[in-house]
């Protein structure tokens, strides 16, 4: 029990020491507390002492910041102003010393404007932009005028000769001027005319000449792009066509073109014509393949990143040389018609579609659409005259009337003409092919060739049939067609015709061939064969053999006549093989009574060699009396 007592009163003592303890401590927090309030009063009212202060020394950093800012902004106009001052002095001592520094001078004063533009709040900025686009404008001038002096001096005619090295070998003239080649290398523009070079030509390369150096290029381009910034395009554009375009006029003049129009066409001489023609063939493709070229290389390096002014320039320049050159071709083409035109149209018309697809790539763009619109209508008016030529050809050799005679029924010259005619059409066959397909529609292009060759020749054999009605001898009528039907049927079976023609054509003609053969020996040599039979050499006599010199034979004197008839009507026709008369009849029947006779030349003018020579030469349209060979 008194265990019990003595522990309750050490709970209650501790109970007691720790109600003295938290008394102490709440009043020390309260102690703290008030010396914190006390704190905070101080703090607040330190704070309104000091926000003076503060408000003054934030003002005196935003001014020091507004100074920097100030000073900075004047450092960059002052370095502008220097700028400027630089490039004043530059421009004012002229771009011929340092034309780079003097491009760059601009770029600076263009640059100035901007800047000044932009910083209207300077009072002296309106000033300070008038006075540079002031010198900008003076500087503009004189690089217009620095453009056309650099220009001119590296614009120079291109010599011939020059031009000919840029050709494929096989166009390259051999020898004389330019304005002397018919055709380069020999070859005409009608008569020596082959597809096959065509063919070549198609994959010759051409080296366009250099007109302007490559390292003044990039200068000039510098220049151009100054001028087109400052707004000066037709200046631009002036100065390049003034200058560009007469050296290329010059340049043709130099290689032999002239200027030549209706008027001229139709005084020339056919020789002379045809000689210009083939010249103008061999210039087109120099201008369009070298000379435009070239040109259109210049433009696009020169105006780069200015394509419509590229075209425009291109267009400006070479406007008055493609008139030139097509004028001719027109004049050509509306010049009037004949058989002798047709092969240098054809000519005239295969250049141009040679040339197409270059001119519609160098004559590029909106500006050159008129010439490449003349350049087709050209090609197309070329291709309507060949084709009325054509058939102006057939319709002429149908009503041929000329008189010329053919006495011993041999070729006439309307027939070599026109199988001649005939020949050289078969060279131009696909460009045939092609003008057929610019007209006709439905059969294919190579039968209506065909069908044109077999109406030509037909129209020649009409006309040969109503000259043939000329003869008074029915024997040389049949000779006569005999000898021209063989040589158009010879002549076809040797060309490219037969495959056009076909076998049917010419085993037709044949027949015809034999029947006037055979229509030719009745007429011609039924009385002289007469004279070759033995029956007819013995039929006024009675026997068979002959006697030693004397008439027994029964051969008479009528039959000495006879002999005599031979050599009149052999003379007269003097074509087919007798010799076995000469050998069995002069020799064998007549010698005897010749021999022993009066004036023997008067009965054997002619040794059996002299008639075989006769006969041999005879259809080779040889004298007679010409000495043996």
């Amino acid at each position: 029990m008194g265990i019990a007592v003595a522990g309750m009163d050490s709970l209650s003592d501790r109970a007691s020491m720790m109600r003295e303890a938290l008394q102490k401590s709440q009043t020390i927090t309260d102690n703290v507390v008030s010396i914190l309030g006390s704190f905070d009063s101080r703090l607040s009212a330190l704070e309104t002492a000091m926000r003076p202060t503060q408000i003054r020394t934030h003002a005196i950093r935003k001014a020091h910041e507004n100074i920097d800012k100030s000073l900075k902004s004047a450092e960059v106009i002052l370095a502008q102003f220097d700028l400027s001052r630089q490039a004043e002095a530059k421009i004012l001592k002229g771009p011929h010393e340092d034309l780079e520094g003097y491009l760059g001078a601009i770029d600076q004063l263009r640059s100035n404007i901007r800047f000044f533009g932009s910083n209207k709040n300077f009072k002296n900025s309106e000033g300070v932009i008038n006075h540079s686009n002031t010198l900008l404008a003076k500087a503009i001038s004189k690089l217009e005028d620095e453009f056309k002096q650099r220009l001119n001096s590296y614009s120079k005619p291109i010599e011939p000769d020059r031009l000919f090295d840029g050709l494929p070998n096989s166009l390259r003239p051999s020898s004389g001027s330019p304005g002397n080649q018919g055709e380069p290398g020999g070859r005409g523009p009608s008569h020596n005319h082959s597809e096959h070079q065509n063919v070549d030509l198609e994959t010759a390369v051409y080296t366009p000449p250099t007109l302007i150096p490559p390292r003044i290029i990039p200068l000039l381009h510098d220049l151009a792009k100054q001028m087109v910034r400052a707004g000066h395009n037709q200046q631009l554009l002036k100065i390049y066509k003034e200058t560009r375009s007469l050296v290329l006029e010059e340049s043709l003049r130099k290689l032999g073109v002239e200027k030549l129009g209706k008027d001229d066409v139709q005084k020339m001489q056919w020789e002379v014509l045809e000689a210009k023609i083939g010249n103008w063939i061999h210039f087109m493709r120099i201008a369009v393949k070298l000379l435009f070229a070239g040109e259109r290389k210049v433009c696009d390096e020169m105006f780069e990143g200015f394509d419509s002014l590229s075209d425009q320039c291109f267009a400006e320049v070479t406007a008055s040389s493609v008139s030139v050159l097509l004028s001719f071709g027109e004049a050509i083409a509306r010049s009037k018609r004949s058989p002798e035109k047709l092969f240098v149209l054809l000519d005239m018309y295969e250049i141009m579609r040679e040339l197409h697809s270059e001119i519609e790539t160098i004559f590029k763009g909106k500006a050159c659409n008129e010439i490449r619109e003349s350049a087709l209508g050209l090609t197309k008016r070329l291709a309507q005259t060949a084709k009325e030529t054509f058939g102006d050809f057939e319709e002429a050799v149908e009503k041929d009337a000329t008189k010329t005679a053919v006495l011993d029924g041999t070729v006439h010259p309307l027939t070599s003409y026109v199988i001649n005619y005939v020949k050289f059409l078969f060279d131009y066959q696909s460009t045939l092919t092609q003008l057929f397909q610019e007209f006709e529609t439905g059969d294919g292009t190579v039968s209506q060739l065909a069908s044109v060759t077999m109406r030509i020749m037909q129209a020649l054999q009409t006309n040969l049939d109503g000259k043939s009605k000329q003869y008074r001898d029915p024997a040389l009528t049949h000779l006569f067609l005999m000898n021209n039907i063989h040589y158009m049927v010879r002549s076809v079976r040797r060309s490219e015709a037969k495959d056009l023609l076909g076998d049917d054509w010419v085993q037709i003609h044949r027949r015809i061939v034999q029947q006037h053969a055979n229509q030719y020996k009745r007429n011609a040599w039924q009385k002289i064969l007469q004279c070759l039979s033995i029956q007819g050499l013995t039929s006024s006599g009675g026997g068979s053999s002959v006697g030693d010199g004397g008439n027994s034979s029964g051969v008479s004197r009528a039959l000495i006549k006879d002999s005599t008839m031979f050599l009149l009507w052999f003379l007269e026709i003097c074509t087919v093989i007798y010799l076995n008369f000469c050998s069995y009849f002069s020799l064998f029947y007549c010698r005897p009574l010749v021999e022993n006779g009066k004036n023997p030349q008067k009965y054997v003018k002619y040794t059996a060699e002299d008639l075989e020579r006769m006969l041999g030469e005879f259809f080779e349209g040889k004298n007679i009396n010409e000495p043996k060979r």
